[in-house]
């Protein structure tokens, strides 16, 4: 990577864990120790602190790489390891979920009800005649449901498939279709900004109209009665949950699974053509996402309150909202709705009501609460919060002192954690009771991680460098392939570095000079601007670091000068926006984006919009952006949790 990402690692504010953070913390230093002195055996300790069925005897079959087997002799049941042995020990009245519905309704259940409802969807779904291997297709809101679906699937030994609730019909059948699913689960809708958003029409459209030579994979419908919005009805197919789950039986025995037996197939958002499911199984997945959540959020099950804000169609909300937290015996909240819903604090207010210690967050909602400003914070108690997490996305500095100052009330550490769909698990954070952290970095490999940042030709680059982030070691939550495409697996993930045998994380990184990781997002996401290789990570930190920014895209635009060129889409603080014109406030970034970085980083134009376009998730769409920059029709839009933004932000730029 360029030489201009200097000023991000100028970065010297630290942040040390205190003493009594340090003391009680989950996560100690002895860990990195063993692992280093022996890797496997480390991995079979952490997948002991799980129930197996039947225990395992071989840690790691890598003998045909990159197709990796962990703990394949042994058998568990994952819905087990994250309910009955908690009933079992004693746990059952302990609260699992804290749900919030978006309108202020609320349920808490423990973990005796979550596993009671578990085994009745079980009976369902095997009285529908699924069963071990089958797909079933899951496309709900962010209800308490919602797991109970997935932890039924895993019960039964099939494979589920979460779809996000914002995808439309099409990319719904695309992902129906691709798994081969036999059930779909959904609602009728779900609340969001305010009003009840539909979600079985797009079951029926995505069903419907099959041409020749099209297979109708799905026999039935599961319908959860949650917007009481009317909808079409196909008897015989469609069933309510409402009558079909309370009537089913509670006894259900969870057999035991190889170690592994596939547990989901996720796809990955922004794909083109065929959907690309990424294959996770069970064993290994389960042994690292509760490990990690364990240790790198420091959670205590007997005393913290957790919070995941993710929605459960992405990876974040599969390991850190249903398996991680649950294996763990963890309280956590569930929220349907959107952050600014029914106010812009309503996250804040549920921090207060529910006494939230432990947040899991994404920058870019964190750089969204910094645009309203903190006063709106400032009106709920958060001192509950003791730590904080960043999710999705390189986080700059500014986002970073701001999420620890104003939420984390100048003490709460922060774990900023690299991860992928693929990875399953956490790869790189810092041990909060442990690390000295810094704003904007990564940091460090957990605890038996192998990784490294390389050059084109795969060799080391040295502390002071950037290049290319690579695992160099296989990992237990690591993904078994793309489902039906194992071709497409090793060429996605595995070519650039076969003599190597490093997987390739298709993200740019750089080593500081004390040898910790900072991210610089995706490699397809650095700009050639005169021959010189600008991240749009380095710009959009200049950018926000200045007072007046409260949020930054950065794209590469083709220029026939430069060949690309820099644009940005900058929200401003609406404290500025009240004291300055924006086309003079566009002026000064300019300026400064070359005063922070060099000349040859200016941007070429900057947008002063309202908003930007995301996913639910909160990841930027920066390929829509780049349409808008470059004069072309905006594409596919319906990612986007709100699919109006694009056409506001194309008539601000015109």
């Amino acid at each position: 990577m360029s030489s201009q990402i200097d000023h991000l690692l100028n970065e010297t504010r630290r942040f040390a864990p205190s003493d009594a953070f340090a003391e009680s913390a989950v996560g100690r230093a002895e860990l990195y120790q063993r692992a280093a002195d022996d890797r496997e055996g480390f991995w079979a300790e952490q997948a002991r602190e799980l129930h197996w069925h039947t225990p395992f005897t071989e840690v790691l079959d890598w003998s045909t790489p990159p197709f990796a087997k962990w703990f394949a002799d042994g058998e568990l049941n994952v819905a087990y390891n994250c309910l009955d042995r908690h009933v079992e020990a004693g746990n059952g009245d302990r609260v699992a979920l804290l749900w919030e519905g978006e309108p202020g309704d609320s349920r808490r259940v423990t973990y005796a009800e979550l596993t009671d409802e578990v085994k009745r969807v079980a009976n369902v779904l095997e009285g529908l005649g699924v069963g071990e291997g089958d797909r079933v297709a899951i496309y709900l809101p962010m209800i308490p449901e919602a797991v109970a679906a997935m932890l039924a699937v895993a019960r039964i030994g099939a494979i589920h498939s979460v779809v996000f609730g914002g995808f439309s019909a099409d990319s719904l059948r695309a992902r129906i279709d691709d798994a081969g699913a036999k059930v779909v689960i959904t609602a009728d809708g779900g609340y969001r900004k305010g009003k009840v958003s539909a979600l079985k029409p797009a079951v029926d459209a995505a069903l419907s109209d099959r041409g020749a030579g099209e297979q109708e994979t799905v026999e039935h419908v599961l319908v959860v009665r949650r917007g009481e919005n009317t909808v079409d009805w196909t008897d015989g197919r469609d069933i309510w949950w409402h009558e079909a789950v309370p009537a089913a039986s509670v006894d259900h025995e969870a057999k035991p699974f190889p170690a592994e037996n596939p547990l989901f197939i996720l796809y990955t958002s922004g794909t083109t053509g065929k959907p690309k499911g990424i294959l996770h199984t069970s064993g290994g997945y389960l042994t690292q996402t509760a490990f990690t959540n364990r240790v790198v959020h420091d959670l205590h099950p007997e005393t913290d309150v957790y919070w995941c804000t993710a929605d459960i169609g992405w990876i974040t909300g599969h390991s850190y909202v249903t398996y991680g937290p649950l294996a763990n015996g963890a309280t956590q909240v569930l929220y349907e709705g959107t952050p600014d819903s029914p106010h812009p604090a309503r996250w804040w207010e549920l921090v207060e009501k529910y006494g939230v210690t432990i947040l899991y967050t994404a920058p870019t909602a964190i750089r969204s609460f910094m645009k309203i400003g903190r006063t709106a914070v400032q009106k709920f108690d958060l001192s509950s919060i003791r730590l904080l997490g960043s999710v999705g996305e390189p986080i700059n500095p500014e986002a970073w002192m701001w999420y620890r100052e104003v939420i984390g009330g100048d003490a709460a550490p922060i774990v900023d954690t690299w991860w992928q769909t693929e990875t399953g698990a956490i790869m790189i954070s810092a041990l909060p009771g442990v690390t000295e952290t810094k704003p904007g970095s990564a940091q460090v490999p957990l605890p038996g991680i192998g990784v490294d940042v390389v050059d084109e030709a795969g060799e080391h680059v040295g502390n002071g460098n950037g290049g290319l982030l690579v695992l160099t070691e296989p990992w237990p939550s690591m993904l078994r392939g793309i489902w039906g495409d194992p071709e497409r697996f090793v060429e996605t993930y595995w070519e650039k570095f076969r003599d190597q045998g490093y997987y390739f994380a298709g993200d740019g990184a750089r080593l500081d000079e004390d040898g910790d990781v900072w991210l610089l997002g995706r490699v397809d996401d650095v700009m050639n601007v005169s021959g010189h290789r600008l991240s749009t990570a380095e710009i959009e930190s200049a950018l926000v670091a200045h007072e007046a920014t409260a949020e930054a895209a950065v794209v590469g635009a083709s220029d026939e000068t430069t060949g690309q060129a820099v644009v940005a889409f900058v929200i401003l603080k609406e404290s500025f926006l009240k004291a300055h014109s924006p086309e003079g406030l566009a002026a000064q970034l300019r300026s400064w984006v070359a005063e922070q970085i060099g000349p040859i980083a200016r941007p070429r134009d900057i947008y002063i919009v309202g908003e930007l376009p995301k996913t639910r998730s909160g990841k930027i769409m920066r390929r829509l952006l780049r349409d808008v920059a470059e004069g072309r029709e905006v594409g596919d839009t319906t990612t986007l949790a709100d699919t109006a933004v694009m056409s506001v932000i194309s008539a601000q730029v015109r």
